[in-house]
């Protein structure tokens, strides 16, 4: 395996031994067998067993705890799910307002774990910042944004529009427009996270087995390459890495998000961009373009995202000059006084894109196989509930968790909808990217004609619509 240094800048900040736990070498037998030690998996033992303390609860890894996303992403813990509107539009509206209280209520659920558990995480709840700042159309679709919001019945206090003056004084983007500002997301240290959450489910009786990849699983088994382990559950926590199980990855497809971070910036240089709390912030083009202050004083930018042909998984993130280049451009061109900053780190990950693009929580009772993924970039928040979620689901509790829509309570794995065979999905993914990359160079040359901005906006409006999705 890599040192962790070489999977993220997250990952080199750690402040704890570099072990490894022991691989899993001999049968064993338990209530719940977990497949993969990421988020989701960490957060469904840390809910099984403070539920249910007596339950035998294992999981196999097969790298590292936090080897996957969890220990790569960008470090946003969002109120918020992939699709939620589409999800909850249908609703009556109190119902709908109760679903979007669960949603925005995960940043604090979260905090209260760490803050319970001694995790120590940079958790920093200042909210996020969505930003028109590039081109004047991204002002009018932030506006349109804004507004579908209130038609779901969110208000002030959900979302809030800020002119340029007070946005000034959160963040300093070159000629901003105005930006929709949200409370509900925080950020902080991914890997902290993970890794604090790996030691709090073994404190709890959980066991995790390293380096013990999972070969097969079905009903009621799963095998690696020198044990295996009997349960009455099956809990596949893979999201990205779906890919790698069979009768997964046709469900669940890996897309890759890659991040650059600046050395640690002078106090002159923040008094220049602001994010003095420590906000996330996202310039609101339909690549997503999103970052973060860390507490070391670095800037972490995320922008643009790749798909291989076939689903495959991408294993070399060693950034190359082209893809350091696009985000350092695209950061000067936010923040001028990056323009020549040096960057320290360049990484990124693999994370899980379902075809509904929505997340789902899944319970096969006739199998006995519970699941969640599908988080399509925003799983640090999505994951918490998604734990909660498979712990109720499978202990069979009667909660406000299980009635949402995101919620498929005794339908079967094979029920998720299946990703089209290749090259159509190469294809499409191509075709949208090139249409947003087309939108986003001519909107962003101010010398483009009205004519060609119009028709490079109505060429992308069809495309999203399409797939009803945002790539990042």
């Amino acid at each position: 395996m890599k040192s962790w240094g070489e999977i993220s800048l997250w990952m080199e900040q750690l402040d704890e031994p570099r072990r490894v736990r022991p691989a899993l070498d001999a049968p064993v037998q338990a209530d719940v067998v977990i497949i993969g030690a990421g988020y989701t998996g960490l957060w469904a033992a840390y809910y099984f067993k403070r539920q249910a303390p007596h339950l035998r609860v294992v999981m196999l890894e097969a790298e590292v705890a936090g080897f996957g996303a969890s220990g790569r992403n960008g470090g946003w813990l969002m109120g918020n799910l992939l699709g939620e509107d589409r999800m909850l539009a249908a609703l009556a509206p109190q119902q709908r307002r109760q679903s979007f209280d669960l949603l925005h209520g995960i940043p604090d659920e979260v905090a209260q774990v760490v803050q319970r558990e001694g995790i120590d995480c940079d958790l920093r709840k200042s909210g996020v910042l969505y930003c028109a700042a590039r081109y004047p159309e991204q002002l009018h679709s932030l506006r349109q944004y804004l507004a579908h919001l209130r038609g779901l019945g969110l208000s002030e206090d959900d979302y809030r529009w800020l002119e340029p003056g007070e946005l000034a004084g959160q963040v300093r983007m070159a000629n901003a427009y105005g930006a929709v500002y949200s409370p509900h997301c925080a950020t902080l240290n991914p890997a902290r996270l993970v890794r604090g959450l790996a030691r709090s489910v073994e404190a709890l009786g959980v066991t995790i087995y390293e380096g013990s990849r999972v070969l097969d699983w079905q009903a009621g088994r799963v095998t690696t390459e020198r044990g295996s382990v009997q349960a009455d559950w099956v809990v596949p926590a893979v999201e990205g890495y779906a890919a790698s199980l069979p009768h997964l990855g046709r469900h669940q497809l890996p897309v890759q998000s890659l991040m650059v971070a600046t050395e640690p910036l002078p106090a002159a240089v923040w008094g220049e961009i602001g994010l003095a709390k420590g906000q996330a912030f996202s310039e609101f083009s339909r690549q997503v373009t999103y970052g973060q202050r860390t507490r070391d004083d670095r800037l972490v930018f995320g922008a643009r995202g790749g798909y291989l042909f076939g689903g495959r998984l991408r294993t070399d993130f060693n950034l190359n000059d082209d893809e350091r280049s696009v985000r350092h451009t695209l950061m000067g061109e936010l923040f001028p006084a990056l323009r020549k900053v040096r960057l320290t780190h360049a990484w990124g990950g693999n994370l899980g894109m379902a075809r509904r693009f929505q997340p789902h929580m899944l319970r096969d009772s006739r199998n006995r196989i519970a699941l969640a993924g599908g988080y399509g970039g925003e799983g640090v928040g999505a994951s918490n509930l998604a734990g909660r979620t498979l712990a109720d689901l499978i202990l069979g509790r009667d909660s406000p968790l299980l009635q949402q829509p995101w919620v498929l309570a005794d339908s079967a794995v094979a029920s998720l909808r299946r990703w089209e065979p290749e090259p159509c999905r190469w294809l499409g993914y191509n075709a949208i990217i090139r249409s947003f990359a087309s939108e986003d160079a001519l909107l962003a040359n101010p010398r483009t004609p009205a004519w060609r901005r119009r028709l490079a906006q109505a060429l992308a409006d069809r495309m999203e619509s399409l797939m009803s999705w945002k790539v990042g």
